[in-house]
């Protein structure tokens, strides 16, 4: 009886200390992951708001502020920034959604790794700026679009492509890194709320509202 005991007692030393072990396993990994998790480079940002000024000022944009893109950042972060001319800064920042390509439609296959491209049928979304302009019904979100009017090489197809600026149910408030968001068809996507929140300022603005996308 004894021996039994002190085999079962050796047993659940074994179990506990594998389990032990794999536990710390789990908890290196999610510490890796938070160390590794990607930041947004505000001088970059800066230096890109800088220009953005630059070209709304010379072809009677909003300047007021624009919205910048930056697709170099991984999906699960805040990339979408309104920036605030007159301030010099970042006034709202929210997750937005990029083409999925040949990708599973609504997944989040290439959350670190996007492609681009101009042509129709390609699925992915295009690099440049953008003239916001022409608000209507989207059958999307809260069914509000804008249409984005391309404006260089990189991205003239925006409208023969059916590529508008809407929002999109499936798309979070709040960073979900190390997931993705959700990836469509290459229309920059947002959040119900945070259309709630961009949707006034783009429909007060008495001149054309500048969105530049870039990596």
């Amino acid at each position: 009886m004894q021996n039994i005991f002190l085999l079962f007692t050796l047993i659940l030393v074994l179990s506990c200390g594998k389990q032990n072990k794999e536990n710390s396993r789990v908890i290196g990994i999610a510490a890796d992951a938070i160390e590794k998790r990607p930041q947004a480079d505000y001088t970059k940002t800066k230096a890109k708001a800088k220009e953005a000024l630059n070209f709304c000022e010379a072809k009677k944009f909003n300047t007021d502020f624009c919205i910048l893109i930056d697709m170099s950042l991984h999906s699960g972060i805040k990339r979408f920034f309104v920036w605030d001319f007159n301030k010099n800064s970042i006034s709202e920042k929210f997750l937005v959604g990029h083409g999925c390509g040949e990708n599973s439609w609504s997944k989040d296959g290439s959350k670190d790794q996007p492609r681009f491209s101009n042509e129709d049928g390609s699925h992915l979304s295009s690099l440049g700026k953008y003239k916001l302009e022409g608000r209507g019904y989207s059958e999307w979100g809260i069914n509000v679009k804008y249409l984005m009017h391309g404006l260089e090489e990189t991205n003239s197809n925006a409208l023969k492509r059916y590529i508008v600026f809407h929002s999109w149910n499936l798309m979070d408030d709040e960073e979900i890194f190390p997931k993705g968001s959700p990836e469509g068809w290459g229309c920059p996507t947002v959040s119900d709320n945070a259309m709630r929140k961009i949707d006034p300022l783009i429909q007060s603005s008495e001149k054309p509202v500048l969105m530049w996308i870039y990596n």
